[in-house]
């Protein structure tokens, strides 16, 4: 099989991928009427001045209180933090889908760095870059030995400013330098096209600010060129999560009008709250629901179209409200693996013009009432990823593995058993072993396609279940999950 080797996905460079949140933002912050604990704070200002007076080297008070604050919020759970002003402007940028850059989704590959595609009409675009050109030096710093993160720093800069990229194109056996010049990008956080004469596929690989505009534009686009459209796949693999608002808008489009998407439930009167699927509960903004104008200009053809829903173990957060919510009201098919089981909802708040405070506030959970926090959604269909079977996932990270992880009186405990631990190990292990021998191969001969080429197993076999011809099942993908779940 010719494929390429995708285990550790793409971002979009200048903006960090991973942040696996379902967040929701507040104007303000909260005045609190909490009463202080007095002698805690006395103890707390006490080790500051003997760290200020006694230490071996002058501190800054400012990082002081900063760190004091990171921990304090940190020592919580997995997904509450405390931003400084770079990290806010960070965050910022992710959930809004734009930052400065040159335009370029990319992978990690050979330890350097490939274009997985120009972004449209961006700096790297029309400066002719092409898809699996690899970088090997970003102005006078070499590529090979840096992280995906460190590259993407030296990628990324002010507005207007220019930044020299070595490039090697094998399929032309040559190495270049071009110079682009950095500008605002807008990413794309959903992808479509047809992957047969009957059937489209919808790649949601983010909830971001414009997810929903640009999720009904592209599918009202498919429907028109198309008007005989059989079926949709709706692909939610390695999808992080985002905003709350952009899933249940995304759950609305195909499920029926005003049916729950979603409920939450925290300590804040605000935090229990039901949402539904209609657009007071998920458009907050001036101009015309998107959603509504993809239902009018479509005929309403997808709440009524089969729908399979593609998901893995990097499917969470905001994502697994929209798998949750189509699996409960039956409207689709789930195809894959376990999800990542994150079923937490964060509240921003900013606490200044240029800082902010992600903290969790509540739980949420699908129309019929369960909580995936810690163990994620269960597929209709178990498949694997490659006709090879599962190949990687278990080198993957859920919430249940994760530190001071969050459990509900439904959440499942076997995460802790040390019977369930071991098995874990044991199949990264052989995940690990198995990732190097790919590693040392020729590219032509990888295994794991890009998602939505023609050479996706998982993608063929949900359609070939929309055309009512067998698939073929995961023989162990159920048995691993029951195991640790």
């Amino acid at each position: 099989m010719t494929s390429k080797l995708r285990v550790l996905g793409w971002i979009a460079t200048g903006a960090l991928a991973g942040a696996l949140v379902t967040t929701q933002f507040q104007a303000t912050a909260r005045g609190s009427t909490v009463p202080l604990p007095l002698a805690e704070l006395r103890q707390l200002a006490t080790v500051f001045n003997i760290v200020k007076t006694d230490y071996v080297e002058p501190v800054d008070e400012k990082k002081l209180i900063t760190d004091a604050i990171a921990g304090m919020v940190n020592a919580l759970d997995p997904h509450s933090a405390y931003y400084d002003a770079k990290a806010w402007q960070s965050f910022r940028e992710g959930t809004s889908g734009r930052f400065v850059g040159v335009g370029i989704e990319i992978t990690m590959e050979d330890g350097l760095v490939r274009v997985v595609s120009p972004i449209e009409d961006s700096p790297a675009a029309r400066a002719g870059l092409k898809t699996n050109d690899l970088i090997t030096r970003v102005d006078e710093t070499p590529i090979k030995g840096l992280t995906i993160n460190d590259a993407v720093k030296l990628i990324r800069g002010e507005p207007n400013t220019d930044v020299r990229l070595t490039i090697l194109r094998r399929s032309e056996e040559r190495t270049f330098a071009v110079t682009i010049t950095r500008a605002p990008i807008k990413t794309q956080s959903v992808k479509a096209k047809m992957v047969t004469p009957d059937h489209a596929w919808v790649r949601v690989s983010q909830f971001q600010d414009r997810t929903v505009a640009d999720f009904s534009r592209k599918l009202t686009a498919i429907y028109q060129a198309n008007p005989k459209l059989k079926g949709v796949v709706l692909d939610l693999r390695n999808d992080p999560g985002g905003l709350l608002d952009s899933a249940v808008a995304l759950s609305a489009a195909f499920l029926p009008d005003n049916v729950k998407v979603v409920s939450t439930d925290g300590q804040l009167e605000e935090s229990r709250t039901e949402y539904r699927a209609n657009a007071a509960d998920y458009w907050r903004r001036p101009g015309r629901d998107p959603i509504a104008t993809l239902t009018r200009d479509t005929d309403g053809v997808f709440k009524r179209l089969p729908l399979v829903v593609l998901v893995n173990e990097g499917s969470a957060s905001a994502s697994e409200i929209v798998a949750g919510a189509l699996q409960d009201h039956k409207r689709a098919v789930l195809m894959g693996n376990r999800t990542f089981g994150k079923g937490s909802v964060q509240t921003v708040r900013p606490l200044g013009p240029d800082t902010g405070l992600k903290i969790t506030t509540a739980f949420y959970y699908t129309p019929t009432g369960r909580s995936i926090q810690a163990k994620g959604i269960t597929p209709d269909m178990y498949v694997d990823e490659t006709p090879e079977g599962n190949l990687f996932a278990a080198l993957s990270t859920r919430e249940g593995d994760l530190s001071k992880h969050l459990e509900t009186d439904k959440a499942a405990s076997a995460s802790k058993d040390p019977k369930a631990i071991e098995q874990r190990e044991q199949a990264r292990e052989a995940a690990r072993r198995k990732l190097e021998e790919e590693r040392r191969k020729d590219p032509s001969e990888r295994l794991l396609p890009t998602f939505g080429d023609d050479d996706d197993f998982r993608l063929q076999q949900a359609l070939r279940f929309m055309r009512g011809e067998s698939v073929k099942l995961s023989q162990t993908l159920g048995k691993e999950d029951s195991a640790s779940n």
